[in-house]
């Protein structure tokens, strides 16, 4: 297994274009430079399950104080856009939900690779959020994050 790299403060956020949970492309440097606002970037390993849905249902819950603080949310997965659409739906999320079933992004951003996994080594999606300024670089970096509790982290990071 190869090692995964790490973003750190100050690093050129790597720009992508995935598919949100319509199936249209949305672009990170077309976001940044569209909204003013920075960008809040989480990857999560997939829709509908246990942990990634308290994650996304904190940041749905959170969005407004985000918003009002300057940030955009976009979550990445490496989930299709139909199924997307169907987490978006039945948690009634309100933020971008983005799909890498390439996992091209996830790996440039660090956030796919070598994980432990009940004590194994295994190739998965490590839990992971970046805070990318309108500038396009990396603010914030934290990986290998716990689904709960971790929006208050970022806020707290934030000074929300």
């Amino acid at each position: 297994m190869n090692k995964t790299i790490r973003l750190e403060p100050g690093d050129q956020a790597p720009d992508f274009t995935l598919n949100d949970a319509d199936g249209d492309p949305v672009t990170l440097s077309k976001v940044l430079a569209d909204t003013g606002k920075s960008v809040v970037l989480y990857f999560y390993p997939a829709a509908m399950t246990p942990g990634c849905t308290t994650e996304a249902c904190d940041f749905r819950d959170n969005l407004t104080e985000f918003a009002d603080a300057g940030f955009t949310v976009l979550g990445v997965s490496p989930d299709r856009p139909e199924k997307l659409a169907e987490f978006r739906e039945k948690e009634s999320l309100t933020f971008t939900l983005l799909g890498d079933p390439d996992k091209d992004t996830l790996r440039a951003y660090g956030a796919f690779g070598e994980k432990k996994n009940y004590g194994r080594l295994v190739q998965g999606v490590i839990r992971s959020t970046f805070i990318v300024g309108t500038d396009g670089k990396v603010s914030k970096a934290f990986y290998n994050v716990k689904a709960t509790g971790h929006v208050d982290r970022i806020k707290r990071e934030l000074g929300l």
